[in-house]
C-alpha cells in the first residue's frame, strides 16, 4: 500500500509533465496510424486487383515488421535526424503490415455473388469498392487497424530516445535511475492507453452495416484531431531547446535540481546520449546534459557551462565489487587498484576522444594506455576461476572494462567474462546485487543520489567534497549491500550543461546562471 501511495504522489507531483507526455504519445500514435492507413489501405486494395504483386508487397511489409524497433530507429537517425520525423516514420512502417494484410484479406473475403449482383445493378467499380467491398470488409480492416494501433502505442515509448517525446521519457528515466515509481508512471499510462484505444476501436469494428460507410468517411477527420495532440502548446516555452538524457531528467542533480536551485525553465526534450552531442553540433539542440570527460566535447567544440551554484556533486569513478569475490581472490583488490590515480580528467577525455571520434576500438585504447603506464602484461598461465565484469552503455565504461580485464588476465591468469552495454545504473547495479556480474565501474555522485538516494541533509553536509562523498558511499555500500568500493581511478566525470561554443559566446553565456538570466529576458 505504501508503494501505491508513493507512486500516486509521484504522479501527482509530475502531473503536468505526465499530461504533456501522454498527449505527445497519442499524437505520435495517430499521426503514424493516419499515414499508414492512407498508404496501407490503397495498397491492400491494389493487391486485391493485382494478385501477382500481393506476395511482394506483403513480404516487404513483413520484413519491415521483423526489424527490431530500436534498430529501426537507429537506422532512421542518419537519414532523418532526431525528433518526431524518424519516430513517426518508424511507427508508420510497423503499422503497415496489419493494415495491408487485413485490407487484402477482408476484400478477398467478400462473397463473389454479392459483387456480381452489385455489378448487375449497374454499380461502377468505385461504387462497388466503397458501397460494397469496403463496407463488408470493414470488420476485418478494423481488426488490422486495432492491431496497428496497439503496436504503435507500445513501440512509441522508444521515441523518447531520439527526442520525440512520449511516455517513454519516464520509463527510460526510471530504468536509468533505479526508480520504480518513474518506470510505472510511464508504463501504466502507456498500457492503459493501449487498452482504451483497442476497446474503442473494437466498438467501431462491431458497428452495423448502415453506419460503416459514414464511419469510413469520418475516420480521417478523427485521426487528424488526435494527431494534433502532438503539437498542443502545453507547458513552458523558451527560445532555446535543451536535450537531456532520461536519467538526467529525473535526478536531483539534473533537471530537477536545475529548476529548484537555478530556477531554470527551458523547453526540453529527452534524448539518448548516443545522439545528443551531434544534435547540438548540428544546431538541432541548443543546450545538452553532458559529461565532463566526454571526448565529444572536443569533437563538436562544445563549451561546458560553469556550475556556479554547485548542484553537481563529484563523480569520481571507482570499481564496485562484490565482497565475497575479493575474499575468494586475495590478490584481486591490489591488481585492480593498479589503475587507481592513473587517469585524470584530461587523460580520460583524450581516451574517450580516440574511441568516439577517431574510431579506435576500446580494447586497443585500453591496451595502449596500460602499455604506456608500464602496467600491461601478456596473459598469465591459466588459473582456476572466472571474474565477470559489467559496464554501462557508453565508451568510457568499455575502455575501463577492457583495462580491468587485461590486468586480471595479465597478473592473475583468471578467466574474464565481459558483459558490456548493460544499460544504465539500475541494470548494472541490479546485476551486481543479483550475482550476475562481479564488478563494474561506478561514480560516487551516481551512488550518492541515484542508488543510495541519500537524504538531503546528508548531501548538504558532505558539501560536494571528493573524499567525504567517497567515504560516505564506500561505508554505505558496505553496510547495506556488502559491496566494496576500491580506490578511485582519478578522474571526475561530473554532469554538466553544454552549448555550442560559438553560440554561448555570441549570447554571452558562460555559466548556468547566465543561461537562466538569458531565458528570463527572452521569453516567447
Amino acid at each position: 500500500m505504501e508503494q501505491a501511495q508513493s507512486l500516486w504522489q509521484f504522479m501527482r507531483q509530475e502531473s503536468a509533465k505526465l499530461l504533456q507526455q501522454t498527449f505527445e504519445h497519442i499524437g505520435l500514435t495517430f499521426i503514424s496510424l493516419l499515414i499508414a492507413i492512407l498508404i496501407g489501405l490503397p495498397l491492400g486494395i491494389y493487391i486485391t486487383r493485382h494478385k501477382k504483386a500481393a506476395g511482394s508487397v506483403l513480404g516487404l511489409a513483413g520484413v519491415l515488421q521483423t526489424i527490431p524497433s530500436i534498430a529501426l530507429l537507429g537506422f532512421m537517425i542518419p537519414l532523418l535526424g532526431i525528433g518526431p520525423l524518424p519516430a513517426i516514420t518508424a511507427l508508420f512502417l510497423y503499422a503497415l503490415l496489419p493494415i495491408i494484410r487485413n485490407t487484402y484479406t477482408g476484400i478477398n473475403g467478400v462473397d463473389p455473388l454479392v459483387k456480381e449482383a452489385a455489378v448487375a445493378m449497374g454499380m461502377t467499380r468505385w461504387q462497388l469498392l466503397f458501397r460494397v467491398e469496403l463496407v463488408l470488409a470493414f470488420p476485418v480492416i478494423m481488426a488490422g487497424i486495432r492491431t496497428a494501433t496497439v503496436i504503435n502505442v507500445g513501440v512509441g515509448t522508444l521515441a523518447a530516445y531520439i527526442a520525440a517525446g512520449g511516455l517513454g521519457e519516464f520509463i527510460f528515466g526510471g530504468i536509468a535511475l533505479n526508480n520504480t515509481n518513474m518506470i510505472l508512471a510511464g508504463a501504466i499510462p502507456a498500457a492503459l492507453l493501449a487498452i482504451l484505444l483497442d476497446f474503442l476501436l473494437s466498438l467501431v469494428q462491431k458497428m452495423g452495416r448502415r453506419k460503416r460507410q459514414a464511419t469510413l468517411w469520418a475516420m480521417p477527420i478523427v485521426l487528424l484531431v488526435f494527431s494534433s495532440f502532438y503539437v498542443l502548446p502545453l507547458g513552458y516555452s523558451s527560445r532555446l531547446l535543451a536535450g537531456f538524457t532520461p536519467e538526467f531528467m529525473g535526478r536531483s542533480d539534473g533537471d530537477i535540481g536545475l529548476r529548484a536551485v537555478y530556477g531554470l525553465k527551458i523547453r526540453t526534450v529527452v534524448i539518448s546520449d548516443a545522439v545528443m552531442y551531434k544534435a547540438a553540433y548540428e544546431k538541432k539542440l541548443d543546450v545538452i546534459s553532458g559529461y565532463s570527460t566526454d571526448g565529444r566535447l572536443k569533437t563538436y567544440d562544445l563549451l561546458t557551462l560553469d556550475d556556479d551554484r554547485r548542484i553537481f556533486p563529484p563523480y569520481y569513478a571507482a570499481p564496485v565489487i562484490r565482497k565475497e569475490v575479493l575474499e575468494r581472490y586475495k590478490d584481486l583488490g591490489p591488481v585492480l587498484n593498479k589503475l587507481a590515480g592513473r587517469i585524470n580528467d584530461s587523460v580520460m577525455t583524450e581516451l574517450n576522444y580516440k574511441v568516439e571520434h577517431l574510431g579506435q576500438p576500446p580494447e586497443k585504447c585500453a591496451r595502449d594506455f596500460l602499455v604506456q603506464q608500464g602496467l600491461y602484461r601478456d596473459p598469465a598461465p591459466a588459473a582456476e576461476g572466472t571474474i565477470r565484469l559489467g559496464s554501462k552503455i557508453f565508451p568510457e565504461q568499455y575502455i575501463l572494462l577492457h583495462m580491468y580485464a587485461m590486468l586480471i588476465r595479465g597478473y592473475m591468469g583468471l578467466q574474464v567474462e565481459t558483459k558490456t552495454g548493460l544499460g544504465g545504473t539500475k541494470i548494472c547495479f541490479t546485476a551486481l546485487l543479483n550475482n550476475k556480474i562481479d564488478m563494474y565501474p561506478e561514480y560516487t555522485g551516481t551512488a550518492l543520489l541515484a542508488i543510495l538516494q541519500s537524504p538531503k541533509e546528508d548531501v548538504q553536509r558532505l558539501g560536494g567534497h571528493r573524499d567525504s562523498v567517497y567515504q560516505y558511499v564506500k561505508r554505505s555500500f558496505d553496510e547495506k549491500y556488502q559491496l566494496t568500493w576500491l580506490d578511485p581511478i582519478g578522474f571526475n566525470n561530473a554532469y554538466a550543461l553544454m552549448m555550442r561554443r560559438s553560440q554561448a559566446q555570441q549570447l554571452g553565456i558562460h555559466s548556468i546562471s547566465d543561461l537562466t538570466t538569458y531565458l528570463k529576458k527572452n521569453k516567447r
